[in-house]
């Protein structure tokens, strides 16, 4: 039986999982494989100072180089190289691509991360982008560079950074939101307007309520967004940001279990998937979180990626102390000149505006579960958001976390 570690997904968790799997000891080869052409790079750029107008040109977002992966950490490095297919009875994966045939493994870590949903029938017309990898941040930003109106259908958190990109440069924008209030199943009604006022403060024209309809073309490229209403938005570039799917299609008939709602994985607290050997990490991998209750979820975070890839690297190579996913969730979103940042979970007994109550301008509520704190969210205040992140892995009550926060 051999003992490669085979990591499927060159990707943040990817990268950590190797990174962490050499620090803990792991001495037999190792094997990346990822589908893009690209050495594994940081996706949180692209939608922020990649899409910034610079003489320069846009830094490259690579972590490492090639020479490093290979060198440092050994690497069996496999890029333009597709997982097909998984035989967990016989441990191979099946590969497409560069990197074709079959591939034994000892340990398997699946960290194949999320696919942009896209709009039917768009596939063969210019200027419609998601905003998921490098490439589509590189044709994103050519847009930019030309002048193009924008308009981005969707006002979540990817979304909106666009939106603010653009706007940075003095494009004009539309930003197209079906829910009355972007974000209130992320985040709450209240912050959803909060979030909705930065876009009007800027010059953002931001419409909720809306669907879309359909796209508009001229010579193979986008001209234009439908709404249900019938009125047309013109435009040269369409961003759509309206989620994404795990990529886990590949995974069918292996054995590995698939959440119903999405078909992300489903592991138990140390990431396992109950086959021999096979752990999954970052956007794929539904598990039960242990410092709420065991609630089930699926994480898309930076924070939650490369922590998730370091656990279940080292979990595959000693499953006997396996330990279980428990970091409390954080992420951030810049937009125009704020950052929002969010610690903890958003499902909640009752949000509370803080910030209000004492008669501050800086956004921030707390979220809570039965009598606990477990959630926080803030507009620029960067410091101050992690003294509350601390609050949450200490399991602190709801009455201490209003007494932190200076309210009653």
């Amino acid at each position: 039986m051999t003992d490669r570690m085979v990591i499927v997904g060159a990707s943040l968790a990817g990268l950590r999982a190797a990174q962490a799997a050499r620090k803990a000891g792991h001495e037999g080869s190792m094997t990346l494989v990822g589908g893009e052409v690209h050495l594994p790079y940081d996706r949180p750029p692209l939608s922020k100072a990649y899409l910034d107008a610079s003489v320069d040109g846009p830094e490259s977002p690579t972590f490492r180089s090639e020479a490093e992966l290979r060198d440092e950490l050994e690497l069996d490095l496999r890029l333009n190289t597709w997982a097909t297919g998984l035989d967990a009875g016989r441990k191979m994966l099946s590969l497409e691509g560069a990197g074709c045939g079959e591939l034994e493994y000892g340990s398997l870590v699946i960290a194949t991360g999320a696919k942009a949903r896209t709009l039917p029938g768009t596939e063969e017309l210019a200027g419609v982008h998601t905003l998921r990898t490098l490439d589509d941040a590189v044709a994103i930003r050519a847009a930019f560079d030309t002048g193009a109106r924008v308009v981005v259908v969707g006002a979540g958190f990817i979304g909106s950074e666009v939106a603010a990109g653009a706007r940075k440069r003095g494009l004009p924008v539309t930003v197209l939101e079906a829910l009355p209030v972007p974000l209130v199943r992320s985040v709450g009604e209240q912050m959803g307007r909060a979030c909705a006022e930065l876009h009007l403060a800027n010059g953002t024209d931001l419409r909720c309520g809306v669907k879309v309809t359909g796209l508009c073309g001229a010579d193979g490229r986008v001209t234009g967004v439908s709404l249900d209403d019938g009125s047309t938005i013109p435009a040269d570039l369409v961003v759509v940001g309206t989620g994404v799917a795990p990529n886990t299609d590949w995974l069918a008939g292996s054995g590995v279990t698939l959440h119903e709602r999405d078909g992300g994985i489903v592991c138990d607290e140390t990431l396992a998937t109950g086959l021999a050997g096979v752990y999954a990490a970052g956007d794929v991998a539904h598990f039960p979180h242990p410092l709420f209750d065991g609630l089930v979820m699926r994480l898309e975070h930076w924070t939650n990626a490369a922590e998730q890839g370091m656990l279940a690297a080292r979990n595959a190579i000693n499953p006997a102390e396996a330990k279980p996913a428990a970091g409390v969730p954080y992420f951030w979103s810049d937009w125009y000149d704020s950052r929002i940042q969010f610690v903890g979970i958003p499902q909640a007994d009752e949000i509370r505006v803080v910030s209000e109550e004492l008669g501050e301008d800086r956004f921030l509520a707390l979220y809570r579960r039965g009598d606990r704190l477990t959630g926080c969210i803030s507009i620029d205040r960067p410091t101050q958001i992690m003294k509350y992140r601390r609050l949450i892995a200490q399991s602190k009550s709801w009455a201490d976390s209003l007494e932190f926060a200076g309210v009653g």
